[in-house]
């Protein structure tokens, strides 16, 4: 600090010092607009208000399975709904969101896996062939979440122990998260 009498007594606090986080977009979206349109997948529309309801469900519920701050939820998601709300769920919830390339091979995607100590996996069925054998070749064994994407009716076959929308069934919906305590905490990882 210099001198300047714009350094002295303005030491961070809660009246003068908020870390950013995009999670705060989301919760004022659906403060503020909560009936318009956030998400448009084929025939789906989803508003703000249910948008944040279901991020907070699925941000409880990777909380309920164990996973904690700092833990990875690896993704393998096309551009869906769950894509979305994994962005804002993961780092609600204190963990870091790893968006898998889905034109990877296996052992890059192994090697991803187990560089990011990945705890939980969510994958759509329309990449199950290369996570499986990404998998096998993997150390890490995560808790492997599926997902159906409905705008998708080709080949895939479900790899975990929970479909999606009945993992997010497990969460609460009254779930109070907390931002991150600094902007340097981590949210994802590239």
């Amino acid at each position: 600090m210099t001198n300047s009498p714009y350094d002295r007594d303005l030491e961070r606090n809660p009246a003068n010092f908020q870390p950013l986080t995009p999670i705060t977009f989301l919760e004022r979206a659906a403060a503020v607009f909560p009936e318009r349109i956030a998400i448009a997948h084929g025939q789906l529309r989803r508003n703000y208000r249910d948008f944040y309801a279901r991020s907070l469900r699925l941000a409880s519920a990777l909380e309920k399975a164990g996973l904690g701050r700092g833990d990875t939820v690896s993704v393998m998601l096309a551009n869906t709904p769950a894509m979305l709300e994994c962005h804002y769920a993961v780092p609600m919830m204190g963990a870091v969101l790893n968006t898998l390339n889905t034109r990877l091979d296996a052992s890059i995607i192994a090697f991803t896996l187990d560089h990011a100590e990945t705890k939980a996996l969510i994958v759509d069925r329309e990449f199950s062939d290369v996570i499986r054998d990404a998998l096998s070749l993997a150390k890490a064994k995560p808790v492997i979440i599926d997902y159906s994407d409905p705008e998708y009716d080709g080949p895939g076959e479900r790899l975990g122990c929970v479909e999606y929308e009945d993992f997010l069934r497990s969460g609460d919906d009254d779930y109070q998260w907390s931002p991150p305590g600094d902007e340097w905490d981590a949210i994802s990882l590239n």
